[in-house]
């Protein structure tokens, strides 16, 4: 059984931490997508798994053997790399059985294996070709089949997609899914897209500043981020925040005055709130609606089958995401509600929400 736990584990570049006593558990089967921004310690941490960068405090262990003074080679892990990393005066089939040679495996073994893996991933008809000649998403496929072939119990991929075009990155998502599900082992996706993310992910880990912000199933992330950061950064658009004060238990006052009921609130401060709500969470009403907010209309995102609408309230950007057949103009005035059951109160100074312990945000994924 492929489980990887993972405690207290940080890297440093000198004086510069980037990986923060990182503590996480995945269990065998499942597939687990690390997400964040350039920078936030993801690839790192991926890498340390792997065995390709040391790790400076801390444990990692796999299929419950700890792995940290273990060569790359010995943790039953194989890699997909972002730009393929394949042989270029080498076959297909050269690229894919390599290792198995320089383990010494008889030809006949090698030829065996390369030409079922090839079958699995849509190779057999390009055994014969070099990279050179193929698509970048037939390239990547050699890279899987490449990692597939040493029958690993854990697959890492590294960015794998963010090479290709937008099609071809909707083909190999469905592509690695439906081969995660085949071979039934361990995966672990690093990526800053968060369509990818979203859309591969059993797990979602969100990553910032070297530490996890939050550990759920990417539609708990979505609907409950557990701090500003994570609302922020996870929706295209990404959630709308608007600075707010207590005005009365269960009541917030935006910055023009109007009073926004916030249920559940218990124990928050007086100052330093911050309220979120997706855009297509707000709802649409007539101008002139008793409590209603009105947004000037800045400008519109055509989208085919709805628009985004873009203003400023209360200082801040604002976007409601609306149906096609909904008319919007610039320069025109919209009236808004935002209904209670989608709201978010975030700690400004903290950054978490209030419907949450107060946790540390390296503990957060604990929470989730």
């Amino acid at each position: 059984m492929a489980d990887i736990s993972i405690r207290r584990v940080a890297k440093a570049y000198g004086p510069t931490k980037v990986v923060h006593g990182i503590d996480l558990d995945i269990v065998h089967g499942e597939f687990v997508v690390i997400l964040g921004p350039s920078g936030c310690g993801k690839s790192t941490l991926l890498r340390m798994i792997a065995g390709l960068e040391a790790i400076d405090d801390g444990e990692i262990a796999i299929a419950g053997r700890v792995v940290n003074k273990l060569e790359p080679r010995e943790r039953g892990c194989a890699m997909v790399f972002q730009n393929y990393a394949l042989y270029p005066h080498m076959t297909v089939a050269e690229n894919i059985g390599y290792s198995l040679k320089v383990l010494g495996r008889p030809k006949a073994e090698r030829q065996a294996r390369i030409e079922a893996v090839a079958r699995i991933v849509g190779l057999e008809e390009f055994l014969e070709r070099r990279p050179a000649q193929l698509s970048g998403g037939q390239r990547q496929r050699v890279a899987m089949a490449r990692a597939m072939i040493k029958e690993p119990q854990v697959f890492l991929f590294d960015e794998p997609l963010s090479n290709l075009d937008a099609k071809l990155r909707v083909q190999m998502r469905i592509e690695i899914r439906r081969l995660h599900r085949r071979l039934g082992g361990t995966s672990v996706f690093v990526t800053h897209d968060q369509v990818e993310a979203m859309t591969l992910a059993d797990r979602l880990v969100v990553m910032n500043a070297g530490r996890i912000e939050q550990v759920g199933k990417p539609r708990d992330v979505y609907r409950r981020p557990a701090s500003l950061f994570v609302a922020s950064f996870i929706g295209s658009p990404p959630m709308n925040i608007l600075k707010v004060e207590l005005a009365e238990p269960g009541l917030v006052r935006l910055g023009s005055g109007t009073l926004v009921p916030v249920p559940g609130l218990g124990g928050v401060p007086a100052g330093g709130l911050r309220l979120g709500i997706r855009p297509e969470e707000v709802q649409l009403v007539p101008p002139g609606t008793p409590d209603a907010i009105e947004l000037p209309v800045e400008f519109v995102e055509e989208l085919g089958a709805g628009h985004l609408v873009h203003g400023e309230l209360d200082g801040a950007e604002f976007v409601v995401a609306l149906p096609g057949a909904v008319e919007v103009v610039p320069g025109g005035r919209l009236g808004l509600r935002l209904p209670a059951e989608a709201l978010h109160l975030f700690d400004a100074g903290t950054g978490l929400r209030f419907d949450m312990p107060a946790t540390a945000p390296e503990e957060l994924h604990e929470i989730a």
